[in-house]
């Protein structure tokens, strides 16, 4: 093992610059994050949040308006007032355009005038539209603050195709060398994620079964129960594929299957997910038309009530009438690694916006026994699943079929083994970005995209764009608050199965 392969260390001082910094994911989810980690004393002492923007507000501004987003999106239970002033005190604001190169001085002299600054680590996250990446890693370099200690983060979507995922890495690559570059995918800091690797490489009773022998096949379901909301203007130029399937679903599918690496840490996860994305069957059009399908929520019913179809909620409330949108708000296909350990099993893929419930799960359904050995009982043996629920509520399940206590004869009945974390760890449970912004802060790239991931994952998706464009067939619409298309069930109904749900 190399120096550089070891866990890196927490830094005494970090300045973490937030571009976007008044915006919704900054509020939401990167600041509440930082608040966490503070609040249990990891961030590095001598820490200083930035706050980017073009909101004419001064620090003090700016932390009225952290604070009310920390009342905001954190259970009041969460909010430590000590805590609460401690995080606000390390809180400054700039005003910057990022498209422009007026006031980039204030930034320079504010990173550069404190103690210790040629030992600081700087991290830049990101939380700005992907076509600002690369002008504002310029204007970074020009200001001169980019040095071997420096981070930069990027959110998703990194291009919408692979040629401008190839522009936004270069674009970027010309600042930051590879190694300090953090493509954020936030699933993967979710702890049942993160779990999924102990699972399979801590216990060694899986392992043998972890293959096309004992495996028929793969689930992985993303499902929303919300509609576009206010990302209606990038939504529409994106669509389901670009925004959940090329990044996060793929993910999860290569933690799934993945070989085992020497080790957890840094590189060699990432070179082991390269391979299974570089192993994915290429689909031809042919492919595409049998084995994909895509859908667009219409109105329907949800537990909170009537809601709207997808092309009324980009017209908004106040546009006459409704556009005429072929983005698909569902995805459902059929995937298959060609390796050696995979060959043969088909992983089914599915995500969908005004679903009719709210899961991210893995389902990896062993095949059935081959043989019944139990002749006059009651019941059927069923295949063996195991369930690995990623949200809302995180945790195991495995299916199993048991023996009804009793006597007379033999009664199958099928029964779980759970594992909630909620309810075998007494603690909170992390949020992802807690996880991940803390190990952009220590320098571990382990759970972080690599430039040749994302590529890779874009050459994969791009065949499937190419064909929908192409196709007169719109997607299908499906009723707010069902599971999708009935044309997503077909899709497993023609090789003998069905969707597992969690209830189930």
């Amino acid at each position: 093992m190399t120096s550089s392969d070891v866990a890196a260390t927490l830094p005494q001082a970090c300045d973490f610059t937030v571009f976007g910094g008044t915006g919704d994911l900054a509020l939401r989810k990167i600041l509440p994050a930082l608040y966490h980690r503070d609040l249990e004393g990891h961030l590095p002492p001598d820490t200083r949040i930035i706050g980017v923007s073009r909101s004419e507000i001064d620090d003090d501004g700016y932390r009225a308006e952290v604070r009310a987003g920390l009342e905001t999106h954190l259970a009041p239970e969460h909010l430590d007032p000590d805590a609460v002033e401690r995080l606000l005190g390390r809180l400054h604001h700039l005003c910057l355009d990022s498209g422009s190169g007026e006031g980039w001085h204030l930034l320079h002299d504010l990173l550069k005038d404190r103690p210790h600054a040629d030992e600081t680590v700087r991290v830049f996250y990101l939380a700005v539209a992907p076509r600002l990446f690369g002008p504002t890693c310029a204007r970074l370099a020009e200001i001169d603050v980019v040095d071997e200690r420096a981070r930069v983060v990027m959110e998703k979507p990194i291009g919408h195709d692979l040629a401008s995922a190839r522009e936004v890495n270069d674009a970027v690559g010309e600042v930051f060398e590879e190694r300090q570059i953090f493509r954020i995918d936030h699933y993967l800091g979710k702890e049942s994620v993160q779990n999924l690797l102990v699972t399979r490489f801590a216990n060694t009773f899986l392992e043998p079964l972890w293959s096309s022998r004992w495996v028929d096949h793969v689930q992985i379901t993303v499902a929303e129960t919300v509609g576009v909301g206010s990302r209606g203007g990038y939504y529409d130029h994106a669509g389901a594929l670009r925004d959940m399937v090329q990044n996060h679903l793929l993910q999860l599918l290569c933690l799934v299957a993945m070989e085992p690496p020497t080790y957890v840490g840094r590189e060699n996860v990432r070179d082991e997910k390269l391979k299974v994305l570089q192993a994915l069957k290429p689909l031809s059009p042919e492919d595409v038309d049998r084995d994909t399908v895509r859908g667009q929520y219409a109105a329907g019913l949800t537990a909170e009530g009537p809601v709207p179809s997808y092309a009324d909620d980009l017209a908004g409330p106040e546009t006459a009438g409704a556009p005429d949108s072929w983005t698909e708000t569902f995805v459902a296909l059929k995937a298959e690694v060609r390796n050696w350990r995979w060959a043969g099993v088909p992983f089914y893929l599915r995500t969908g916006k005004r679903m009719d419930r709210r899961v991210s799960e893995i389902v990896v359904v062993f095949k059935e026994p081959p043989h019944a050995m139990f002749p006059g009982s009651e019941g059927v043996t069923t295949a063996n699943r195991l369930h690995i629920c990623v949200q809302p509520d995180e945790g195991m399940r495995l299916h199993l079929t048991a023996k009804e206590p009793g006597p007379g004869g033999i009664r199958l009945r099928p029964v779980s083994l759970d594992l909630s974390y909620a309810d075998a760890f007494d603690q909170r449970s992390p949020e992802a970005y807690e996880r991940l912004l803390m190990d952009v802060i220590r320098g571990n790239p382990t759970l972080f995209m690599r430039r040749d991931e994302v590529e890779a994952a874009w050459s994969w998706v791009e065949p499937v764009l190419a064909r929908w464009a192409d196709s007169p067939e719109r997607p299908r619409r499906y009723p707010a608050g069902t599971p999708g298309p009935y044309a997503a069930a077909a899709l497993l109904e023609r090789d003998g199965r069905a969707w597992q749900e969690t209830d189930q």
